[in-house]
């Protein structure tokens, strides 16, 4: 029996763990879109130039987002040897193949979160971590992590757009479903779905 109206309203469709990671995976790949669209203007100088961050400057913070993402992307993955993911990065010097490599592993990233249940969600990720050792979490410990590292960093990219040509963007508006007039020109650019990605939203 199909629920009513006001029960909708009482009881919303309820959003499970694995849902909310996918959400968050969507968001990160929204959010780069945005930023990476914004910084776009400006000069080589100008993303190389030294600035007050904790990797000081625009291009330096990116590609480091970009090689911690393709580590802990390669670990989530099972890939035979994270560490390469790691030791075998180059930066990017100009800012397309930076975004183009970016969109590869947020992708990436989005396929794997698209698989995810709850087994899977505590599935055991071995994180090679030098010297033979290895550390073990399971995987919705492993992705909170990323994906609190990647809106760690995109703020400090945000902070040091401030001292630019460039106004920094808003980065918060791809988790709530209720904000889809806020980023639909992001989703069209992925050609995605509001309800696919977020789903059904609670009341009428």
């Amino acid at each position: 029996m199909s629920a009513t109206r006001d029960e909708r309203s009482v009881n919303p469709p309820v959003v499970d763990l694995a849902q909310s990671l996918r959400i968050q995976a969507h968001a990160n790949a929204l959010a780069n879109l945005r930023l990476h669209a914004a910084m776009a203007p400006l000069s080589r100088e100008e993303l190389q130039a030294p600035r007050t961050s904790f990797f000081p400057s625009l291009m330096a913070t990116l590609n480091h987002i970009l090689a911690v993402d393709g580590y802990y992307v390669a670990a989530l993955a099972g890939d035979p040897d994270p560490e390469a993911a790691w030791t075998r990065f180059r930066p990017a010097i100009d800012l397309a193949p930076l975004v183009a490599a970016q969109r590869a592993s947020d992708l990436r990233l989005l396929a794997l979160c698209g698989g995810l249940d709850a087994v899977d969600c505590n599935r055991i990720v071995e994180l090679p971590r030098g010297g033979g050792r290895i550390q073990r979490d399971r995987a919705v410990h492993v992705l909170a992590h990323l994906f609190m590292h990647q809106t760690h960093h995109r703020g400090q990219v945000h902070a040091m757009l401030a001292g630019t040509s460039v106004k920094p963007p808003q980065l918060d508006e791809f988790l709530m479903p209720s904000e889809a007039h806020l980023r639909e020109a992001e989703m069209m650019a992925f050609a995605w779905d509001e309800r696919e990605v977020y789903g059904s939203l609670p009341g009428p």
